[in-house]
């Protein structure tokens, strides 16, 4: 997907970046190709490979939630940022933390969000599962299997909040399921399934909700 393809298709999202955003997206990723030469991050280099399967992955997330309408968002572990500065970059008022439990990815992305001089947007070193907060949104990517993702973000959201685990195909995942969601207090609210454009691989939008 080049950058004329990934702007064609986040309108299809609901999504018209300004120059300056476009700007931000491109140097984000010569920063991510720099870095990523250091300490490891990401298989995916490919600028194409990374416009689609980081950037635009990242805002399907908008299939299921209106950002424009949430003021707080927790990025479970965030690995190289993906979806959180994303997210930053195209939703500015979001206030934004990334959680990670490697401190070089911490330290990495706390040097991005400098260079990128993004506000409101910090990354914090710690396991998900020792984090306080209260968030609107929960988001994780791709991060571990529901049962174990579930205990582990589902204490951050407020009670009107939603965790949203953005996930392949997550068929598996869902077998005995509700003895976790049961123990944890929460209900899976809806699944979102689709195919990746010009990949085809298979996405899924897992959207939970607290019942208490």
């Amino acid at each position: 997907m080049n950058k004329e393809e990934f702007y064609e298709a986040i309108k299809e999202l609901g999504i018209k970046l300004n120059e300056n955003q476009k700007q931000t997206l491109e140097k984000l990723y010569q920063i991510l190709i720099k870095e990523n030469e250091k300490i490891n991050l990401t298989r995916i280099v490919e600028k194409e490979d990374v416009y689609l399967k980081h950037f635009y992955d990242s805002l399907t997330i908008v299939k299921v939630v209106n950002l424009t309408k949430v003021n707080t968002l927790c990025d479970v572990g965030t690995g190289a940022g993906f979806p959180g500065i994303v997210l930053k970059i195209v939703y500015p008022h979001l206030k934004v933390t990334l959680v990670d439990s490697l401190l070089k990815r911490v330290k990495y992305l706390n040097k991005t969000i400098k260079k990128l001089q993004l506000e409101n947007i910090e990354a914090i070193h710690t396991r998900s599962e020792d984090y306080k907060g209260e968030f609107d949104i929960v988001v994780s990517r791709a991060v571990a299997n529901l049962k174990k993702l579930i205990p582990w973000s589902i204490h951050l959201v407020k009670k009107e909040g939603q965790v949203i685990a953005m996930k392949g195909n997550i068929d598996e995942e869902l077998t005995g399921i509700d003895q976790v969601l049961k123990k944890n207090h929460c209900q899976i609210n809806k699944i979102n399934q689709f195919l990746l454009l010009k990949e085809n691989s298979n996405r899924s939008l897992v959207t939970i909700k607290r019942t208490e």
